[in-house]
């Protein structure tokens, strides 16, 4: 696993890359606009060249945009929709004018009305985004299942896929918080091993793109998503060490997100506890 954390673009994104660096991250991951606000941004040629080199000169290997958490695509609002509909499309152009590994998206809450409708109105604003910008992956992420918000299971991200016309730009973030909170057991080896193979049967292994590796202050199946520091929740130590060291994530961009040791941001004690747990669960693996 390309070990990360999420970081500020502060000063244009290239300053993500610095700030990834003084984590000692493998992969990156920021917002291409504030996370709760509806003022986007594109990025200009100089802003993205600046970035490509900075990518390029550093050991960072991957870099994730997300996408603001204000989207809704399963919305009936006219303008909650083309508000959502604005922000994913920049979102997608920032990554192709970056080279950026994906965009990470929530899909959105069904908000009380049926699940067949709500996937449906997900699908057809996705597949627009997808046509309206030109290369850069979008990769849907699991949810904690909270407020009726889509993509709770495999079998709904299955749907949600095939609703978005199943272009090969769509992808998978797996989130370990949002695993155990939404009824998924991934604190042992055996457990995660029965969970992936579940997702191969679903959804197919071969669109997992990136993974955000979070404790979860939220216990199996509560359905609450509040992420904590490593080994502060219930996953623990130890079921961090099981989802950090999986060899079938071997590759991929593993985004911790926070908060931190420091209650805030992620900062380089909490990247290094992270290679410190991938470590430990190797070393267990191997035993």
């Amino acid at each position: 696993m390309l070990i990360g954390a999420h970081v500020s673009p502060a000063g244009g994104p290239a300053n993500a890359v610095a700030r990834g660096v003084e984590r000692g991250c493998r992969a990156i991951q920021f917002f291409n606009q504030r996370p709760r606000a509806w003022r986007a941004r594109e990025y200009t040629g100089e802003e993205a060249e600046a970035f490509r080199q900075a990518l390029a000169d550093s050991p960072v290997d991957a870099a994730l945009i997300h996408a603001v958490y204000l989207i809704n695509c399963a919305s009936r609002d006219a303008e909650i929709c083309r508000k959502s509909l604005r922000s994913l499309t920049i979102a997608l152009r920032s990554g192709d004018v970056l080279g950026a590994d994906g965009v990470v998206l929530h899909a959105g809450s069904s908000l009380g009305s049926d699940l067949d409708g709500a996937i449906e109105r997900s699908g057809k604003m996705i597949r627009q985004a997808l046509a309206d910008s030109d290369r850069c992956p979008l990769h849907l992420e699991n949810t904690a299942g909270a407020g009726g918000t889509l993509g709770r299971s495999f079998e709904e991200l299955s749907r949600l896929l095939e609703a978005g016309g199943g272009d090969g730009r769509l992808g998978l973030c797996l989130d370990s918080c949002h695993l155990l909170a939404s009824g998924y057991d991934v604190r042992t080896p055996e457990g995660l091993d029965a969970v992936l193979d579940g997702c191969d049967r679903v959804v197919g292994l071969d669109r997992l793109r990136s993974l955000h590796v979070n404790d979860s202050k939220g216990a199996l199946g509560s359905n609450v998503d509040r992420h904590a520091p490593f080994g502060e929740g219930e996953l623990g130590d130890e079921g961090c060490a099981v989802f950090l060291s999986e060899p079938r994530f071997e590759g991929l961009p593993g985004i911790f997100e926070g908060p931190g040791v420091e209650g805030k941001a992620p900062v380089k004690a909490d990247v290094n506890k992270a290679f410190e747990l991938r470590d430990r669960g190797l070393a267990a693996r191997r035993r």
